[in-house]
């Protein structure tokens, strides 16, 4: 049996529609939001509007404020310090409910094709990749990065 898999993907500078396209082509059916709050400034993005255009394309929602970034480490994120992000995310991790959110994600990714979101356009800046490492790590689920093209 082939290992499970889990995408993820950022929404920054991306209109909904080329969003909702992005998922629809990797036949994600799931979308776990990995924001601690699930609002945003960029139209379509927060928590009831983003689960509408999902629903409409087929595509379930989750919110898992456990797997998102405190306070703290999004204000270090905003300097520049990704290092202080990176402890305060990871001090997260090991919080019983964000263990009980990684198992549920990784049961997700084991029944179908489940993707991960925050805004960060670059996964390799997100902490969405380091909740896919924590998945992989402790779940043997294989990370992949969906990255529509930036359009606004």
């Amino acid at each position: 049996m082939a290992a499970s898999k889990v995408w993820t993907i950022g929404y920054e500078k991306v209109a909904i529609p080329d969003f909702v396209a992005a998922l629809k082509d990797a036949k994600i059916k799931t979308l776990i939001d990995v924001r601690e709050v699930a609002n945003s400034r960029r139209a379509g993005y927060s928590k009831k509007s983003l689960a509408a255009s999902l629903d409409a394309a087929g595509i379930a929602y989750i919110h898992m404020k456990q797997l998102g970034t405190p306070k703290a480490g999004r204000e270090a994120a905003r300097k520049g310090d990704t290092q202080t992000m990176r402890r305060i995310f990871e001090a997260r991790l090991v919080e019983p409910e964000s263990q009980l959110a990684l198992a549920e994600a990784a049961e997700l990714a084991n029944k179908g094709r489940v993707c991960l979101m925050c805004l960060e356009h670059d996964w390799r800046e997100c902490h969405r990749t380091i909740v896919a490492q924590h998945l992989e790590g402790e779940f043997g689920i294989k990370p992949a990065h969906l990255s529509p093209e930036p359009q606004i």
